[in-house]
């Protein structure tokens, strides 16, 4: 999950009801904005510079590794298995495909998520709030009370677990939206469990048909019972055309916070992420999922398997929305390097953290990047 998931919820000099900004970008855009405020404009070295010759942005776009989710159903498991393990070390990142949620569920969602942004901005800012722990939470830009400069996207962040707890919060306009994403949370909480299963087995820790990971040091280490009735927020992305798009970025660069997150894109190009010191725009694949390490994983992981920075950047003439389901450990559990990852040659590279400890950090800054990530290292390497 991305730092922009939780803070202290405290207001800035600029976050007043009253202010423009806050309303979000899609109330500028239909007020007819042809240039965007200075509240927008990136300083030179963090603008996108897709134009400038000296740009760090490739000219092409990148094809990440696709993954077909059925064969790991099949005889051809130890190779996919193989494919993912690539992935996750060498981009941090992959796409899904066959993964099993059938069209109709990503069309309903991808519909409903429009039509809610379409709704009279009075309706969709009965979910305003800046604390960053409520069930619903609708805003703008990355990290509302911490930005000094506003991201061109607007969102909303569904809590999803327990549904129960949660579901009666969630919007009740338009009228199927609660059907329609509850649907979609339970199923993209069933792929990232099948998915860890995949991961922890690519790891070595644990083997085919045996999703109990060995007793270490006395201590049953079996994340998986945690991560069933671990977290999930939902994040539906909003990113109107902007007049100006090499002034600003719809998000800027950061790693996701949480374990995995599994993202539904549109057709229209935005997501970027950092490959050997350049961006690359990810191409779409219509249906397929975006899947990207977090950063509990590669913590889990022992920095084997890599969170990777990414971004989004936005353009003049279409609007693009996306669907991020984002995975983790419950609240109040901390995560750690597995000890099977841990030996003479492997020593520990992070240290245990929890929920707390990101707050914490997050509350006192504007996220950045890795950096909290960063401040959880133990070794150089």
């Amino acid at each position: 999950m991305s730092p922009a998931m939780v803070g202290s919820g405290e207001k800035g000099e600029s976050d007043t009801p009253g202010s423009q900004y806050q309303k979000g970008v899609k109330q500028l855009v239909d007020n007819g904005l042809h240039t965007i405020p200075k509240k927008y404009i990136l300083p030179p070295s963090d603008r996108p510079a897709t134009n400038s010759k000296d740009s760090n942005v490739a000219k092409q776009n990148l094809q990440l590794p696709i993954i077909d989710f059925s064969e790991l159903l099949g005889p051809r498991r130890p190779q996919v298995l193989q494919s993912i393990a690539n992935a996750c070390e060498r981009y941090g990142f992959f796409q899904l495909v066959n993964h099993g949620i059938s069209d109709d569920v990503i069309s309903s969602v991808r519909d409903v998520s429009c039509r809610f942004f379409d709704l009279p901005l009075e309706e969709r800012a009965k979910h305003m709030t800046t604390d960053m722990r409520a069930p619903v939470r609708y805003g703008t830009s990355f990290s509302q009370t911490k930005d000094t400069v506003f991201c061109w996207r607007d969102f909303l962040k569904l809590l999803c677990h327990r549904l129960p707890d949660f579901l009666p919060h969630w919007p009740a306009s338009p009228l199927d939206f609660r059907k329609v994403m509850a649907t979609y949370s339970e199923e993209t909480k069933y792929l990232f469990l099948m998915l860890m299963e995949a991961i922890q087995e690519s790891l070595g820790i644990i083997t085919e048909g045996n999703n109990q990971e060995e007793k270490t040091e006395g201590k049953d280490n079996n994340i998986m019972k945690d991560l069933e009735d671990g977290s999930q927020m939902m994040v539906v992305n909003f990113y109107p055309p902007c007049p100006e798009p090499d002034l600003t970025l719809g998000m800027p660069p950061h790693s996701d916070y949480g374990f995995l997150t599994l993202l539904l894109q549109d057709q229209v190009e935005g997501l970027q992420i950092q490959f050997q010191g350049q961006w690359f725009t990810v191409q779409p694949i219509n249906n397929a999922f975006v899947i990207n390490v977090g950063d509990h994983l590669e913590i889990y992981s022992n920095g084997k398997y890599k969170s990777v920075l990414h971004r989004v950047i936005v353009n003049a003439e279409k609007k693009r929305t996306s669907v991020a389901s984002l995975h983790s450990l419950p609240f109040n559990c901390t995560v750690r390097p597995s000890p099977k990852l841990i030996d003479e040659a492997n020593p520990k590279r992070y240290a245990d953290t929890n929920f707390d400890t990101f707050l914490a950090y997050v509350s006192t800054r504007e996220p950045k990047r890795k950096e909290f990530l960063d401040s959880r290292k133990l070794t150089s390497t």
